[in-house]
């Protein structure tokens, strides 16, 4: 492919001037953006001011002056933005593990009469493992059905009480349709926990368009939120009134600072509010949220799909013959915003990888991913990453015992 078409990729593309608002170490190609996102620039300055000054100089009445008090439901409002949440429906706290468990147990309650809960081969095991968790916590009196992705349209029956569907999967970039899904269960009284991890940021979400009632997801991939930043979760207004919160604390209650020695829940979606946010981490994503004031989802979504052809392309060009299978097969409608492959030894061509510069990951047993970021992405790093990958195949330079040695994350 000529590098010249490259050049005039990026010189065409309306999202070009954003890559500047983040910190990237030079030389560096970052495609691992769906598990961490890359550091916005606003946001050292912004946690220097909450540390030095709010906290460090202002102390407790922070909570009051710099009205932390709010955090959860001002970040959450940035975040209802780019998934299409009514105001106010979206609040930011806890973990998306924390989150899922709040909204499973209550839509359970919802449903009091059916007994199963549904999800699929192709979530994220940690959504799985919640639902476990919680199915012995209910003494087995539900059932966890998982059925294949492609069955789930036909697995939505009237003895389902929840299901728990991941939009995009984590591995091979499939995508539901949630206003099809969505539709589908509403006929049959089933409530749908939506998980937005991999969604998020990577592409336009419509949740009050397509029906959602419930959904979470994590802030610190496309969002770019930081390491462990907090997650959020979304209720519709017509079941906001409705959730009764498993973990009743006292950021949720109705006066968290009557402090009353009986539980009651605040209106709307604040009473799904625990414990004390962490305001830190918090404030952090609130500064990374400010890169997306001026931007349009929809063209996040063409360069997507635009990066992933190129890709593909080029792989398919320049590795022939070298046992990569790409596994993001789907139709552009049907996948997300990252692009995956197999082969018998992923996990050493990704350290390789690494080791020059490329930034990918793996996930058992044989993928190769790649996450598609388009505020800091460029066609001219998808082209250099294919050029480094394909000398990697063609000289087998993965094939060295540094790189076949494993880490604890992946």
């Amino acid at each position: 492919m000529n590098k010249d078409f490259i050049d005039f990729l990026d010189k065409e593309d309306p999202l070009r001037s954003h890559k500047k608002k983040f910190n990237l170490p030079p030389g560096i190609v970052y495609l691992d953006g769906n598990s961490l996102g890359a550091l916005p620039k606003t946001v050292t300055q912004h946690i220097m001011e909450v540390v030095n000054n709010q906290w460090g100089q202002t102390l407790i009445s922070s909570w009051n002056e710099f009205d932390w008090i709010n955090l959860p439901i001002k970040v959450g409002n940035k975040i209802g933005q780019l998934t299409g949440a009514e105001h106010n429906s979206v609040i930011c706290a806890d973990s998306t593990s924390i989150n899922l468990y709040k909204l499973l147990s209550a839509a359970t309650q919802l449903n009091p009469d059916r007994k199963v809960i549904l999800s699929d081969t192709g979530n994220f095991p940690n959504d799985l493992y919640i639902i476990q968790g919680l199915v012995k916590q209910l003494n087995n009196n539900f059932e966890l059905r998982l059925v294949e992705p492609e069955e789930i349209s036909s697995a939505l029956r009237e003895d389902v009480s929840v299901a728990v569907i991941t939009e995009v999967d984590y591995r091979t970039g499939r995508k539901h349709n949630m206003a099809n899904l969505t539709a589908i269960s509403k006929t049959k009284g089933i409530k749908i926990i939506w998980d937005l991890c991999h969604s998020t940021g990577a592409f336009p979400v419509d949740l009050s368009g397509c029906g959602v009632e419930l959904a979470v997801g994590c802030s610190y991939k496309y969002l770019n939120g930081g390491p462990g930043a907090p997650a959020f979760l979304y209720v519709s207004p017509e079941l906001q009134e409705s959730i009764q919160p498993p973990l009743s604390g006292w950021m949720g209650h109705e006066a968290p600072f009557s402090f009353d020695l009986d539980y009651r829940p605040g209106n709307g979606v604040s009473r799904n509010l625990c414990g004390t946010p962490g305001i830190i981490s918090m404030s952090a994503l609130d500064a990374a949220l400010d890169v997306w004031k001026d931007v349009d989802l929809r063209l996040v979504r063409q360069k997507s799909q635009k990066l992933f052809n190129l890709f593909a392309d080029l792989v398919k060009e320049l590795c022939p013959e070298t046992g990569l299978s790409l596994k993001t097969t789907f139709p552009e409608s049907e996948r997300g915003s990252q692009i995956a492959f197999s082969h018998p030894e992923g996990y050493a061509i990704i350290k390789a990888l690494i080791d020059h510069g490329v930034i990918g990951d793996f996930r058992a047993p044989n993928i190769l991913r790649f996450g598609l970021t388009p505020l800091y992405l460029s066609f001219g790093d998808v082209y250099r990453a294919v050029l480094i990958l394909s000398e990697i195949m063609q000289k087998r330079t993965w094939d060295q015992p540094k790189y076949h040695e494993r880490s604890l994350v992946t």
